[in-house]
């Protein structure tokens, strides 16, 4: 196992309701060959929506599930031999309540920084309370976040040996972010991605082709996805890139090789983008119908 990053994918299930609940976490380790590395000490449930990265210097924490979430993410985290207050960074990909709802009390338990876009840090301060969003009036509210660090597009955030580098992917939501860094183990490396959502979802009425500005952004966003160093892709709902179906491969084949799929993000990207122009055409349609 890699002594400088491993990543962790903790406990976070589905019910049929569509409502996330915390579990605790069930390991998924398997392999030593390096590329395992990158993902080495798995945990994981289905439809996880959190993600940790660790060093020896502190961990970094991607996402945050539903507010009731906090205490099994706490206990979760200690389960896996961590302190809480080792937890130095939490990175959000995107401010609904789903993916941000935990954070401001994982923050406050931890001492941890919030690090965000600059959109997303609007966002987390208002408890989703943006009406940029296409979402505004229809997304849950939870605990506002107070304190919330910007990271400009392209720049990255350290924790010890741990860089990772923001991507804005604005869209699902204008604050919208990606996140990508390395692991390593000797000379031999893998590039992760944790790519925020790439759906157009929305309220009744909102028409994402009101907005040139904001269409042209959802448009790059897949560009940038698609350029991304990606040899393991981890997406906020898992099933959305596969993820899952990844780990029971590595399982069954005892091959981490398994996890690795350089055109991953290319995939996701190019599977999404489709689906946003279909949106932009049914609401042309549906204006020329009135």
């Amino acid at each position: 196992m890699n002594r400088i990053v491993r990543t962790l994918y903790n406990g976070t299930g589905l019910l049929l309701a569509g409502l996330a609940h915390a579990q605790p976490a069930t390991s998924t380790n398997r392999g030593s060959h390096s590329t395992s590395t990158a993902t080495a000490g798995t945990w994981a449930r289905r439809d996880s929506r959190r993600s940790s990265i660790t060093s020896p210097q502190g961990h970094v924490l991607i996402d945050g599930t539903l507010p009731a979430n906090a205490p099994q993410i706490e206990a979760n985290i200690r389960a896996l031999g961590f302190r809480l207050r080792d937890v130095k960074l939490i990175l959000n990909s995107h401010a609904h309540f789903d993916h941000a709802g935990a954070i401001a009390r994982l923050a406050h338990d931890s001492g941890a920084t919030v690090a965000a876009s600059a959109a997303g840090a609007k966002e987390l301060r208002s408890s989703s309370n943006d009406p940029d969003d296409p979402q505004y009036g229809m997304a849950t509210h939870y605990p506002a976040v107070a304190s919330v660090q910007v990271v400009a597009d392209g720049a990255a955030v350290r924790v010890g040996p741990i860089a990772v580098t923001a991507h804005y992917t604005p869209g699902h939501t204008p604050g919208s972010a990606s996140w990508t860094w390395r692991s390593c183990e000797k000379e031999q490396c893998v590039a992760l991605a944790y790519v925020d959502s790439l759906t157009a979802l929305s309220r009744d009425g909102f028409r994402y082709s009101d907005d040139p500005a904001r269409v042209a952004a959802f448009r790059r966003s897949f560009a940038t996805v698609a350029a991304l160093p990606c040899d393991i892709l981890v997406t906020p709902h898992p099933e959305a890139s596969g993820f899952m179906q990844k780990i029971a491969a590595r399982d069954r084949k005892h091959d981490s090789a398994a996890l690795i799929d350089t055109d991953a993000c290319r995939a996701y990207a190019a599977a999404a983008e489709p689906r946003f122009e279909a949106r932009l055409a049914e609401e042309r349609r549906n204006a020329r119908e009135k």
